[in-house]
């Protein structure tokens, strides 16, 4: 397994290939796929990530992470069994820069949670469009503070307009995809998985 870190708002993760042997199982045998989200802890136990199964395996195999809670699926290869994590907390404590994640198309859409700020409608991600809060054509940049996750219809209504022209009004005013926005996301996602709460502060 190889790959090399790259820096994120979040902390330092890592590109990475588990071998074609490895597989993920649940215990009734069923084949699962390995992008069920993870909670990614700093050494001070201080949430700062999700990641995707497949990335906190590499963490924890490569002796980067150690496992804090486990999801109650299995790993299976030629000479290894495991249980898939739910939580990996990282052994060396990494700084977080202060900085916001990169503008694009995906963090826009998990910044509004793939909800039109419009019409406040839950779309898949091929459901969505962004939308220039100003216009482009009247001077507006592609920015945090000016693009928004948009359903067709809307894109549609709205047009060449500025949101009060349309008769249009945004759900919340956007802002830059920070460390803050991120917890938040985190504390969503951690919903659905009761061994998140306790390390996202409920």
């Amino acid at each position: 397994m190889s790959g090399k870190w790259h820096n994120s708002a979040l902390g330092m993760t890592r590109t990475h290939t588990l071998p074609p042997s490895m597989a993920i199982a649940r215990p009734d045998g069923e084949v699962h796929v390995l992008h069920a989200p993870v909670l990614v802890l700093n050494a001070s136990y201080e949430p700062i990530n999700v990641c995707a199964a497949r990335r906190a395996i590499v963490l924890v195999l490569k002796g980067v992470a150690m496992t804090e809670e486990e999801n109650g699926h299995f790993l299976h290869a030629a000479r290894l069994a495991m249980r898939l994590p739910s939580v990996i907390r990282l052994l060396e404590y990494r700084r977080i820069p202060h900085q916001t994640r990169a503008l694009s198309r995906k963090n826009i859409l998990l910044r509004d949670r793939n909800t039109c700020q419009y019409c406040g409608e839950v779309l898949p991600s091929g459901e969505l469009t962004l939308d220039h809060v100003v216009p482009r054509s009247r001077g507006g940049a592609s920015t945090w503070e000016n693009l928004v996750a948009c359903c067709h219809l809307c894109n549609r209504q709205k047009g060449n307009h500025l949101p009060a022209e349309a008769r249009m009004k945004l759900m919340r005013e956007p802002r830059a995809f920070n460390l803050h926005t991120s917890r938040h996301i985190m504390r969503l996602m951690g919903r659905s998985d009761d061994k998140w709460r306790k390390y996202l502060f409920y």
